[in-house]
């Protein structure tokens, strides 16, 4: 299997990050303070970074502000949710679920969803590709 990096872009120069191996290593807590510390965390409501991708599966941290959306929409897998800090409000067209630090949930493919951060929070978001 090759290996693959992240490309260098403006916002993360460094270009050698590890996205897919035979055995890759994910530090969560890293990531967190990596993405609070970049400009778009400091100038949006938001910021993210794929922390694993490969054919079949994605790993993406997600970091919102409190009270930023991300608005409705579906995902082509089934993906889970697991929140390592603060609290969000995830909601489908049938049910709404408070998921605190520690929480997961799991949800089907196709299925409309939307995500309010009650406070500022990070997640782990895991589709299926």
């Amino acid at each position: 299997m090759e290996e693959k990096y992240n490309v260098s872009t403006g916002q993360r120069p460094e270009g050698d990050r590890v996205l897919d191996a035979p055995l890759v290593s994910i530090d969560i807590p890293g990531f967190v303070r990596q993405i609070k510390k970049e400009a778009a965390w400091e100038n949006s409501d938001r910021n993210a970074i794929t922390v694993y991708k490969t054919d079949g599966l994605r790993m993406v941290l997600v970091a919102l502000h409190k009270d930023a959306v991300l608005a409705k929409h579906k995902a082509v897998g089934i993906i889970t949710v697991q929140v390592w800090e603060g609290e969000i409000r995830f909601t489908t067209d049938e049910k709404s679920v408070i998921l605190k630090q520690g929480e997961v949930l799991a949800l089907h493919k196709g299925l409309h969803h939307s995500v309010t951060a009650v406070q500022e929070s990070v997640f782990l978001l895991t589709l299926t590709t």
